[in-house]
């Protein structure tokens, strides 16, 4: 408000004639209703400002968009992304050697967000419809579905609050968890068209929930935040329970700062525990013979290390930049498991302790060699690890019953080439060498294309 006076009162006294002390009363008249113009000008703006300035406030701090605009009228969103795939193994087969799908009855999860490699052809896999503003001074809302052959599922949907606390955010509804680095990141945003190995084999791509998070944002001279998620635990690895409380919950830290002018880091680790009762899955047994397995009482831990580091000359990152990030999750599971469903019956031909220690990790590189143009690679490596079953222990079944959970150790290796026409356009060419099912390579060509309308928020660190 203040900052309006000194600018009333230039254009006031500019406004005077020279001679003024000789104005008769319609010059006087006039002048003043110039006055009153200006002022009405300036109330005008600084009512603008105040608004803008109440958006911004409410801004996501955890980085990701949030549009800002009138804080009546929602930012409207419609990302589209297509794809051709030259696949040379049938997708429909897919699945990752040593490692239980995600989606119990092949490669993709239940949601089909980022596993498996896609459909061959020509596809449009997922148009992304996000709505996102502020409810009032203390609340912001966002919305996202995505619409894939017909059908709508809501992937995020969920309110957020900060100012009530000092560095407190807290999150409720349905979000991408916390844990990692690319999970809270949508697809649109991934710089590779498909999700790294781990992530799929951990938690059938992006990892999201319903429940509520806090975030805690300490003033430090380096940024350093902590977090804590409780919710239903029904996604992967975990299931549906129908019971009361929380199912899963979720505890992350990040540590970042600026490394001279140019460079950026952020470092990460994350901790996340679930329950699954009756997750299913399919399998074969030594003679080829179709099986279905089922978890009960399965405890799954999970804990991640991430590294992200960022560099533009100047921390302009406009005609050159280049960034590199990896994960590392290693998972411990234990429980029952019941082998070789009897669909009329219910019962199993062999029900035993379950355990296993698995791990995996990705590595990738992206460099903008001038502007609009990037490249990048990433390296995929998977350990199936150890896995004991009291069946097999005691020589009830062999080992080459449990096809699907044979030693193996996928790995992939991947390159892209990448042109985008605005912000809001990008076009990718990708080659990788798919070595993740036994004993196959699937050389996988895929064009990509994401266009972006509407609003347009900031993409995460």
């Amino acid at each position: 408000m203040f900052r309006n006076i000194p600018a009333a009162m230039a254009a006031f006294f500019l406004s005077f004639p020279a001679g003024a002390e000789e104005m008769d009363d319609a010059e006087v008249s006039e002048l003043r209703e110039r006055v009153r113009q200006l002022e009405e000008r300036l109330d005008a703006q600084e009512a603008q400002d105040s608004q803008v300035a109440a958006t911004t406030s409410s801004e996501k701090t955890d980085g990701s968009a949030q549009p800002v605009g009138n804080a009546f009228n929602p930012a409207i969103s419609l990302i589209i992304d297509a794809k051709y795939r030259h696949l040379e193994l049938d997708p429909d087969t897919y699945q990752i050697g040593g490692f239980v799908p995600a989606g119990g009855h092949g490669g993709e999860d239940e949601h089909g967000h980022g596993a498996g490699p896609g459909e061959r052809g020509f596809s449009l896999d997922e148009t992304e419809l996000t709505i996102s503003g502020n409810v009032d001074p203390y609340w912001s809302g966002y919305f996202t579905a995505g619409l894939s052959d017909g059908e709508i599922e809501i992937e995020e949907a969920w309110i957020q609050n900060s100012g009530y606390f000092p560095g407190v955010i807290a999150k409720a509804g349905r979000f991408f968890s916390g844990v990692g680095y690319i999970n809270e990141q949508h697809p649109h945003a991934w710089d590779f068209a498909d999700a790294p190995l781990v992530q799929q084999a951990f938690y059938g791509g992006n990892l999201g929930d319903d429940g509520i998070q806090l975030r805690y944002v300490a003033p430090t001279p380096l940024f350093l935040e902590f977090g804590v998620e409780a919710g239903r635990g029904e996604s992967f690895p975990g299931s549906e329970r129908n019971q009361n409380g929380a199912n899963a919950g979720a505890a992350f830290v990040h540590l970042g700062g600026d490394v001279g002018f140019s460079n950026s880091y952020r470092i990460g680790a994350s901790y996340r525990e679930t329950t699954a009762t009756e997750r299913e899955y399919d399998d074969e047994d030594s003679t080829g013979a179709e099986i279905e397995n089922v978890f009960s009482d399965l405890k799954s831990k999970t804990w991640g290390i991430d590294f992200v580091w960022k560099w533009a000359p100047n921390g302009d990152p406009s005609a050159r930049n280049f960034k590199f990030q990896a994960e590392y999750y290693q998972r411990t599971e234990d429980g029952q498991l019941g082998y070789d469903l009897d669909d009329t019956t219910g019962n199993f031909a062999q029900e035993g302790t379950y355990s296993s220690d698995q791990s995996g990790w990705y590595a990738q590189a992206v460099y903008q060699f001038m502007p609009r143009w990037r490249v990048g690679v990433r390296y995929d490596l998977l350990d199936s690890g150890t896995i004991d079953y009291g069946p097999v222990m005691d020589g009830s079944i062999s080992r080459d019953d449990l096809q699907l959970l044979r030693a193996h150790d996928p790995e992939r290796t991947t390159v892209m080439i990448d042109f985008s026409s605005s912000e809001f356009a990008r076009f990718r060419l990708q080659y990788a060498q798919d070595k993740s099912r036994f004993d196959e390579t699937d050389d996988q060509i895929i064009f990509q294309y994401i266009v972006s309308l509407g609003a347009h928020g900031a993409h995460r660190f």
